[in-house]
């Protein structure tokens, strides 16, 4: 095996009897309810850990909801009974390790063998990709090898020096091997989250994460079928899937896959980069949270859904356009035309107009800022109390029921905070528009000067895709109206390039879907969008059809006709894709 495939004691589980590896015995009805509950509010047990963080991974990625078609048009959870192995791996040249999980129903296709490798969205924890490799994956009778790929919420505390353990409970550092152990953290450093503060670069190491989680879960299955191994790229057909993140992660698989151990890769709205093409996140990303506040300030975005709520009051966003015109960002001389001005700043440098109602509602969720500000860590480096530009994760002290938030933090966590329990404070001040030093400062990092400025911007390079080997299936399947990684800075340059090198990518870009499946509950998202998980189902049929049966891969014009469900329940007819 390749040196990327280092990995410690792996911990073994049976989940039978009304405790199965899809759901943790909750079923959709479960899944879609209230968080589960712990007997003991601060001292869950693993198994109690393992179901909430499961249905937290569905809830966060899947619309779920009585009008969504979760479980009538597309998708099941049905009881699946298996065994998951566990463990922490380590990158050849990395300083923090990571988890790997893989899951082996009862019922794994042994005469047509089919493994799913696949990377968490976001920052997520391990389970973070369940609702679509899981839910795909599992009831077809295919093993499932999960990567947090250097993310996931097993976050340190250094008031205490606790992380979080291979179980998922919390322990004292010296217990256990953690999650995540920070070099000599200086008391009261803060939380310290490993995607940002590890001293490793995860990004850059995406696909080598991907490709890790391949050859574990290949291991895993000679251990639950030894009379069976060797399990091996050449008997056992292995898919690559993964949204966001993670769909991102499996395209750069893709394309650092020299010894050709996929045998098709699909990718939903993929957070890719091609050198010297589209943006990457953090040029749009950077933008976005300095203008789009500016921008939504215009009559435009009245009817948008968020666009005048949000954790930063409407006021806000026509401070932002005062902030600026101070600054001499803005150049007209009346007010009334500082938001129009932004958003014609924002197309010019090449936003498009159906975008713009889902990334309303990433600008009215601060994610712009959220996500950037621990990127620039992790890019820079930084140690946990040294992020850049002053920020810092803090878990105030005091709150009621501190310490049962404390306990399911792993489970409920998203990666990055803020988060229950925890802050994200610095770049702010004390003016009217508080954010505005924090924006500029991350928008300096990437189009600025100086030492950090260009340490940024090389890291940034480390994570552009290489192209993926001739033949190799590749379908990307993107929301034209994703507001969070538009297709434009995104997919399209990356299809456009394989193309370009020979390569034959099919693309799906679905009309009126955006970057968030789990909003579509909200009523102003679900009459408005469509889902993007259906057409990831569609897309993995179809690469394994064509990998297993030879059949033709689909035509990029499959979603051509995908409409909102407006305020009814969504129909198959409404997809606009035979789901057959």
């Amino acid at each position: 095996m390749p040196d990327i495939d280092t990995y410690g004691d792996v911990r073994a589980t049976t989940h039978r009897n009304g405790d199965d590896l899809l759901s943790a015995g909750l079923g959709l009805r479960g899944l879609a309810g209230v968080l589960a509950s712990f007997a003991d509010a601060v001292s869950p047990t693993p198994a109690e850990l393992r179901r909430r963080a499961i249905q937290s991974s569905w809830k966060g990625i899947a619309d779920l909801g009585r009008k969504g078609g979760f479980g009538s048009v597309y998708g099941a959870v049905p009881d699946v009974p298996g065994r998951e192995y566990t463990t922490f791996a380590q990158l050849t040249g990395a300083m923090a390790p990571h988890r790997v999980l893989v899951q082996v129903p009862d019922g794994f296709d042994r005469k047509r063998r089919c493994l799913v490798v696949t990377a968490s969205s976001g920052s997520r924890g391990i389970y973070g990709a369940i609702a679509l490799a899981g839910g795909w994956g599992l009831p077809r009778g295919c093993a499932v090898a999960y990567t947090d790929k250097g993310g996931g919420a097993g976050y340190f505390d250094t008031t205490d020096d606790t992380g979080v353990a291979l179980d998922g409970t919390r322990r004292r550092i010296g217990e256990t091997r953690l999650e995540f152990e920070p070099a000599s953290p200086a008391r009261d450093a803060g939380i310290a989250v490993k995607h940002a503060h590890s001293g490793d670069h995860p990004e850059a190491d995406w696909g080598r994460h991907v490709l890790q989680a391949a050859h574990f879960g290949l291991a895993m299955l000679d251990r639950a079928f030894p009379d069976e191994a060797p399990f091996t790229p050449g008997n056992t057909t292995i898919i690559a899937t993964g949204i966001s993140n993670g769909g991102g992660a499996v395209l750069r698989a893709a394309g650092e896959d020299v010894d050709g151990l996929l045998d098709a890769v699909v990718a939903l709205e993929p957070n890719i980069h091609v050198e010297g093409q589209g943006r990457p996140f953090f040029d749009y990303g950077t933008e976005a949270g300095l203008w789009l506040p500016a921008a939504m300030a215009s009559s435009r975005f009245d009817a948008l859904p968020f666009a005048r709520v949000g954790i930063t009051q409407p006021p806000a966003w026509g401070l932002r356009a005062t902030s600026l015109r101070a600054h001499g960002r803005l150049a007209a001389m009346l007010p009334a035309r500082w938001a129009d001005e932004a958003l014609e700043r924002l197309v010019e440098r090449g936003w498009r107009e159906e975008a713009f109602a889902a990334a309303a509602c990433s600008t009215a969720l601060d994610l712009w800022r959220v996500i950037a500000a621990p990127y620039a860590s992790a890019y820079l480096r930084r140690p946990v109390g040294e992020m850049p530009l002053g920020f810092l994760y803090k878990a105030p002290r005091g709150l009621p029921g501190e310490s049962a938030i404390r306990a399911a933090w792993w489970s409920d966590g998203a990666g990055l905070p803020p988060g229950p329990g925890i802050v994200l404070e610095g770049g702010t001040d004390l003016s009217m528009d508080p954010l505005l030093p924090g924006q500029m400062a991350l928008e300096g990092l990437w189009a600025g000067q100086g030492d950090d400025a260009a340490m940024l911007r090389q890291a940034v390079e480390m994570t552009a895709a290489a192209l993926p080997r001739g033949g190799l299936p590749v379908i990307v399947v993107h929301g034209a109206a994703d507001g969070l990684i538009p297709a434009t800075f995104a997919s399209d340059p990356y299809v456009r390039w394989l193309r370009a090198e020979g390569r034959a990518p099919v693309y799906w870009r679905v009309p009126h879907a955006q970057h968030f499946d789990a909003f579509l509950s909200f009523p102003e998202f679900g009459d408005l969008f469509v889902p993007l998980l259906p057409y990831g189902y569609a897309a993995l049929d179809r690469a394994l059809a064509h990998v297993a049966q030879g059949r033709a891969l689909p035509e990029d014009a499959a979603v051509r006709d995908a409409r909102p469900r407006g305020r009814g329940m969504l129909t198959a007819d409404a997809l606009g894709l035979s789901l057959s």
